[in-house]
C-alpha cells in the first residue's frame, strides 16, 4: 500500500512539474490595455447645401461606408443601423444612434493592444435647407513609437476621412463619385 500511494505522489508530482515549467516556457501574450494610454480625438466637419434629414437617408447607412469610403462592406451580424450591427470594416459594432448620428467603436483583438477607437457620424442641421456631416474620430495611440509617428498617423486619418467627408457631401447633394484612384498604384501613377 505504502509502495502504491508513493508511486501516485511521485506521479502528481511529474505532472504538477512538467505542467509548471509547460506553462514557464509559454510567452504570455502582450497586455489587452496600455499601461499610459494617449488618447486623441480627431473632429472633422463638412457644408452640405441639403437638409440634415436627406443628407442622413442618403449616407447614414452603417454600410453607406462602402460606397464613401470606397472601401467593402457587408453587415456580418445583426441589422444595418440597429444596436450591436457588426460590419466588415475592422468588425467595427454599432453602439450608439440618433435620428441623424450613429456610433460605432473597434472590439477587443487578439494579440493587439485595444486603442479605445470609436468613431461617430452625423448630419447636423444648420438651417431648414442646409447642413454639415461631423466625424469624429477618438482612440489611443500610444502604441506608436514616438511623437513624430503619432502626427503622421493623425495626418493620415485626417486625408482619409476628409477624403470621405468630400465624398459624402457629393453623394448627398445628389452628385457621383468620380472614379476611385487605383489600390497599390505608384505614387504619381492614380
Amino acid at each position: 500500500m505504502r509502495n502504491s500511494l508513493d508511486r501516485i505522489v511521485a506521479a502528481c508530482a511529474v505532472v504538477l512539474f512538467t505542467s509548471a515549467a509547460a506553462t514557464a516556457q509559454q510567452t504570455p501574450p502582450p497586455p489587452l490595455a496600455v499601461p499610459t494610454p494617449h488618447y486623441v480625438a480627431l473632429p472633422m466637419e463638412i457644408a452640405v447645401n441639403r437638409p440634415a434629414a436627406d443628407v442622413w437617408k442618403r449616407i447614414g447607412k452603417f454600410c453607406d461606408i462602402g460606397e464613401w469610403l470606397r472601401i467593402p462592406c457587408t453587415i456580418t451580424a445583426g441589422t444595418d443601423g440597429e444596436f450591436g450591427a457588426i460590419r466588415s470594416v475592422a468588425s467595427e459594432v454599432l453602439v450608439g444612434r440618433t435620428e441623424l448620428s450613429y456610433t460605432y467603436t473597434q472590439p477587443v483583438r487578439e494579440g493587439r493592444p485595444f486603442d479605445a477607437y470609436h468613431g461617430t457620424l452625423e448630419a447636423r442641421p444648420v438651417t431648414a435647407t442646409t447642413s454639415k456631416i461631423v466625424y469624429t474620430l477618438f482612440f489611443d495611440n500610444s502604441m506608436l513609437p514616438d511623437d513624430a509617428a503619432r502626427e503622421r498617423n493623425l495626418a493620415q486619418r485626417k486625408a482619409t476621412f476628409t477624403q470621405a467627408l468630400e465624398n459624402m457631401k457629393i453623394l448627398a447633394e445628389g452628385g457621383t463619385l468620380p472614379p476611385a484612384p487605383a489600390r497599390g498604384a505608384a505614387p504619381g501613377q492614380q
